[in-house]
């Protein structure tokens, strides 16, 4: 069922190159004096004090933006963020704007929770000049855009120098190939020079680590089509789960499964020589690292590959017309390149567009940190991140079978078998709609 297609006044107008609201009042958000009053949820995924930064980029845009106030609310996980807006949204107590994972958003369509971004703007072609195209993308359904690109990411490798030198290796050569990842990992483990040569977590996003997997073994359409996902039982995707299985079962990397949350303090406390995580904790690590490291694009199986992550800003579908143009006027002022300049140097996700890139401010720091625009190059080889319909349970079985694979309990093939046909009952409904 496709969400319904609404006409919505719209309240805003540009103006120097910003929205500005043009009239507010009425019922939801906006209160009796003119002013609109929203809700903003977001999560944080990363290391670091977001928070702040977060409070910052409100206020500015609150500011430039006069009549519009902002209360923004640290809601957790993506995950958490995801459950606490479709359960106020239910009982409508907000949120009026939300950053959640790309991969929400058909279950936000089918939940008819949010607006497609044509019924705010009848003319969004300034979005093709502000973000890349690979991350404007993850955004689209039905010919619609959906949300707007805010803290997005891809996959890098981390490698710790200081243990790189001390296992005899050139730290300003990182592994490029899968080959190259096993021989150098085992070289820091053999020498002792940390107790684990890689860590790649699996919990809480192993399904995006998977993901990439399979694309370094050259399968296609990992990001679904149409919301349904088919890849999971593909030959690269058994060949992807029994490559990271072994890597567990030889001792280069942790056995069983690998926290999230931990791998990045792990890598700070050297207790692993290389780590996949998201983009968006190089500012973490930066501000943390008491060694010099290196970023690198991820090692290629039979090609290099990346699934773009992170969140998008959604407008929820709530309040009054004001309201809902009031929240795209704050969606659009925190996408503007300098903001998603300054959210990139303080945050490490990625700049999400050649604008932003293009700012003096961002010039100079790629040019002080150039690691900071190794996942801006990856783009060229990344696809978009697996999206489908019904998506936190989607994810949850795929990280559930890794999870058995890993620790033993079941083998990739038949795993990933009998994963995709579970996945296939539950998308089931959605075939051809």
């Amino acid at each position: 069922m496709s969400a319904p297609r609404r006409t919505l006044a719209l309240a805003a107008t540009l103006s120097a190159g910003a929205l500005v609201l043009t009239a507010c009042g009425g019922g939801g958000g906006a209160g009796s004096d003119g002013s609109v009053d929203l809700t903003m949820y977001y999560p944080v995924a990363v290391g670091g004090p977001l928070t702040d930064v977060v409070d910052d980029l409100i206020a500015s845009c609150t500011e430039e933006n006069e009549g519009i106030s902002v209360e923004a609310v640290y809601s957790g996980t993506y995950a958490d963020t995801m459950t606490k807006a479709q359960t106020a949204s239910r009982s409508n107590q907000g949120p009026d704007l939300a950053v959640l994972l790309t991969t929400d958003l058909y279950t936000l369509m089918d939940g008819e929770l949010i607006v497609p971004l044509s019924t705010l703007d009848d003319d969004l072609s300034w979005t093709e000049d502000r973000f890349y195209p690979a991350y404007l993308a993850s955004g689209q359904a039905e010919d619609e855009l959906w949300s707007l690109p805010f803290q997005r990411s891809t996959i890098v490798q981390y490698h710790n120098k200081d243990v790189f030198e001390e296992a005899g290796l050139d730290p300003e050569a990182p592994p490029t190939t899968w080959d190259e990842l096993e021989e150098q990992a085992a070289t820091i483990q053999d020498s002792g020079a940390a107790e684990y040569g890689l860590e790649i977590p699996s919990t809480q996003f192993g399904n995006w680590m998977f993901q990439a997997m399979a694309i370094q073994s050259g399968v296609e359409d990992t990001a679904g089509v149409d919301g349904i996902v088919d890849y999971l039982d593909a030959p690269g995707s058994v060949e992807a789960l029994e490559w990271w299985r072994s890597m567990t079962e030889s001792g280069i990397m942790p056995s069983g499964t690998t926290e999230w949350a931990s791998t990045p303090e792990d890598f700070l406390q050297g207790r692993t020589g290389i780590m996949w995580h998201t983009t968006g904790n190089l500012t973490n690590v930066r501000s943390n690292a008491d060694f010099d490291f290196g970023v690198s694009i991820l090692p290629a199986n039979t090609q290099p590959g990346s699934p773009t992550g992170g969140g998008n800003l959604y407008v929820f579908d709530r309040g009054d017309e004001e309201t809902r143009a009031a929240a795209y006027t704050i969606a659009r002022c925190l996408t503007e390149p300098e903001r998603a300049a300054e959210w990139s140097m303080r945050s490490g996700y990625v700049a999400t567009g050649p604008e932003a890139w293009e700012t003096d401010t961002m010039v100079d720091y790629a040019e002080e940190f150039p690691q900071a625009a190794v996942a801006r190059d990856q783009l060229e080889v990344a696809v978009g991140e697996t999206t489908s319909h019904e998506n936190g349970r989607v994810s949850q079985m795929i990280n559930d079978t890794i999870a058995a694979v890993l620790t033993g309990q079941a083998e990739p093939e038949p795993a990933l078998t009998q994963l995709q046909s579970d996945i296939d009952g539950v998308l089931a409904p959605y075939q051809g709609r």
